[in-house]
């Protein structure tokens, strides 16, 4: 299965989560604080990195920010704070999900099995051009005059989900189906943070985005450059 770092500082939830990864068949390596965390991933390079959000030391927000430029590795916040800001902030920093304590271990694994489903490649298909943005779905890669964009495979997915259907208007609902692979464990700040991301690397100017636009109470959708 998948090689996964496990953050966390508490002993016991760090042990009982540990042994339902490896009960479900992955690798697990684990670190109690943000600088060991770091210290692992240089390491290991894992395929999955489940991040508390409070730490010693660094917290999980600026681990996130730490490894995010050097690799696009999927990152799930673990956090007590269910407040509306603290998980904007975890998702903004550069993670593709969250789950709030205290969690049911199924939760998390179905988490877990969803982000990494989202990493398998998908079909060959050719590549779609919108202007100067060349998206490679084959080779999982997305560039915009020549430039690679280290899109992470979340966003990724994102933009193939509005861009194999030109025009079409995506509720939040359809785009945590697709792009999350869930419908009921969602949260549809997933959506809004990953768009925001997203604009910031394809859009010429993300504050006024032309590619991928909003419909005000509906959704998102991919206008081609006229």
């Amino acid at each position: 299965m998948a090689a996964i770092l496990l953050v966390e500082d508490d002993p016991s939830v760090r042990e009982a989560v540990g042994m339902a990864l490896e009960g479900d068949g992955h690798r697990v390596t684990t670190a109690a604080t943000g600088d060991e965390a770091i210290e692992r991933w240089r390491q290991h390079r894992p395929d999955l990195i489940l991040l508390d959000v409070m730490l010693p030391g660094k917290d999980g927000f600026e681990v996130c920010r730490a490894i995010r430029p050097h690799d696009q590795v999927p990152i799930i916040m673990l956090t007590a704070r269910s407040d509306p800001i603290d998980v904007v902030v975890g998702l903004e920093s550069g993670a593709d999900d969250y789950v709030t304590k205290p969690f049911e271990t199924r939760v998390l694994l179905a988490r877990v099995k969803a982000v990494l489903r989202r990493q398998e490649r998908p079909p060959a298909e050719p590549v779609l051009r919108f202007g100067d943005l060349a998206i490679d779905p084959g080779g999982m890669s997305v560039t915009l005059r020549g430039v690679d964009l280290r899109l992470t495979p979340t966003e990724l997915r994102l933009l193939l989900e509005l861009a194999r259907r030109p025009g079409q208007v995506f509720t939040r609902a359809l785009l945590l189906e697709r792009v999350w692979d869930y419908s009921y464990l969602g949260d549809s700040r997933l959506v809004d943070v990953c768009v925001q991301r997203l604009r910031g690397k394809i859009e010429d100017d993300p504050a006024h985005p032309t590619l991928v636009q909003t419909v005000r109470g509906v959704g998102y959708k991919l206008v081609p450059p006229q």
